[in-house]
């Protein structure tokens, strides 16, 4: 029942967190300057939360697990999921919702089966031609996505040819609901583009995310080889310290909201966005390569007080020597991965924000078990070449740890650098506006 119930746990997680933000984000008209504003800032309140709910786990439910209180712990969690529940339920009547275009693999597949049918055909210039919906039709759909020049061979997935017409007719189908295997609008071929687009930045976030997993759990060792004494009886748990990592990123999320941005804006009097998303991800990245540095440094210097060969005795250095690591580590955090859902969320079509928010959990997801990997190959290979004992060793006095950290900030860089120029070269999605600028032909291009 144990595994039964972890497993349960993994599922429900998998399904709901993609879609809650995704859901949350709906609540907001991306054409409306005001919500616009607001959306912005879910983003950055739902990291808040997320993190404020991670500081209740390890501070008051373990509490009751250090006392070897677990049934506690387990209806405390069950109570605070049932509570979140009925306050979900209580908004039903007021939520906006849309109505769903159905599985984006299949959808995605057909764009691909569509274009390989029509591989001899000439994709024309600039999509002229190209099979569209009318507004009147796609409105159920959201907002029409402009065509565009790259990954021309996807576009022959949107010709339309005689050939085309004939099997439609032999399946008894009209032109008007024409079948997706043969023929798709420019919409969903852009919807294609789009994912494709994210791939390269993507990638960028799962490095980020295997260094920074890995940062966390080799901060608690390193904690728990410093000296952790405060007073003469109490001992500050070295997981505690994950705790500074917490609070300043709630911290520095409200700060930036709520007084930064408006303080920007007054002194130059531009536009209330002091960074696009692209380029707080591109800072958060360098902060993230500064706070593994100052790690590194934080070792040697603890390495200096160690007993070498001690059986895992303790340096006389304070703990606190990390409070600056963590708080680098946090705010990078806070620039990375709130960036990285505005982002996604925004560069994602209508119908599939739900997908570019799960693309962005998943690169956390991924980061794991890439990080676990990386630790592996670098002892497999530490350990054959003379040291013994490896890089990360369980006695860390007897290992360079100060190494590894050196090697995640050069990691870290080369992915800084790899972001730099998949962020120059990347496109933002252009959407065709609603019924209001019918006229004018406007274009809403949502600026990464």
């Amino acid at each position: 029942m144990f595994y039964i119930s972890i497993y349960l746990i993994a599922v429900g997680n998998g399904a709901y967190e993609p879609c809650l933000v995704t859901f949350g984000a709906d609540q907001f008209d991306e054409e409306d300057e005001n919500e616009k504003k607001s959306k912005a800032s879910f983003f950055k309140y739902f990291y808040v939360a997320l993190n404020l709910g991670s500081m209740f786990s390890e501070t008051v439910l373990a509490y009751f697990q250090n006392l070897g209180k677990w049934e506690m712990g387990f209806w405390l969690s069950s109570g605070c999921a049932l509570f979140s529940f009925v306050m979900l339920l209580t908004g039903s009547s007021r939520y906006r919702y849309f109505k769903p275009n159905g599985n984006p693999l299949s959808r995605f597949s057909q764009v691909i089966v569509a274009s390989v049918r029509k591989m001899n055909y000439q994709v024309p210039l600039h999509g002229e031609g190209l099979h569209e919906l009318q507004r009147t039709l796609n409105s159920g759909n959201g907002r029409r996505i402009l065509h565009t020049d790259d990954f021309k061979w996807l576009d022959r997935a949107a010709i339309i040819t005689n050939e085309e017409i004939a099997s439609q007719s032999m399946e008894g189908t009209n032109t008007h609901t024409p079948n997706p295997w043969y023929l798709c609008t420019v919409s969903q071929v852009e919807e294609v583009k789009c994912v494709i687009r994210l791939v390269p930045i993507w990638l960028c976030t799962v490095i980020f995310s295997m260094v920074f997993i890995q940062m966390l759990s080799l901060f608690v060792e390193q904690g728990a080889a410093m000296n952790t004494l405060i007073s003469s009886s109490f001992h500050i748990p070295p997981a505690s310290m994950t705790v500074f990592d917490i609070i300043c990123i709630s911290c520095f999320i409200i700060l930036y909201d709520r007084f930064l941005v408006p303080l920007y804006t007054k002194i130059t009097g531009s536009k209330p966005v002091v960074f696009s998303e692209l380029q707080r991800i591109g800072i958060g990245l360098v902060v993230a390569v500064v706070a593994i540095f100052s790690a590194a440094l934080v070792e040697l210097q603890r390495l200096k007080y160690a007993s070498h060969g001690a059986n895992n005795e303790t340096s006389s250095l304070s703990i606190f020597w990390q409070i600056p690591q963590y708080i680098l580590l946090g705010v990078a955090e806070a620039f990375v991965y709130v960036g990285e859902l505005e982002f996604f969320a925004a560069q994602t079509p209508d119908g599939l924000k739900s997908l570019g928010i799960g693309l962005s959990m998943a690169s956390t997801a991924i980061g794991s078990y890439l990080s676990s990997f990386l630790l592996t190959v670098v002892m497999e290979v530490t350990s054959k070449h003379g040291h013994s004992a490896g890089w990360v060793p369980p006695n860390l006095n007897d290992g360079h740890l100060h190494k590894f950290f050196f090697l995640s900030t050069g990691i870290t860089s080369l992915n800084l650098v790899a972001f730099v120029v998949c962020a120059k070269r990347f496109k933002c999605i252009s959407f065709e506006k609603r019924e209001s600028d019918d006229d004018t032909g406007a274009v809403d291009e949502v600026m990464a």
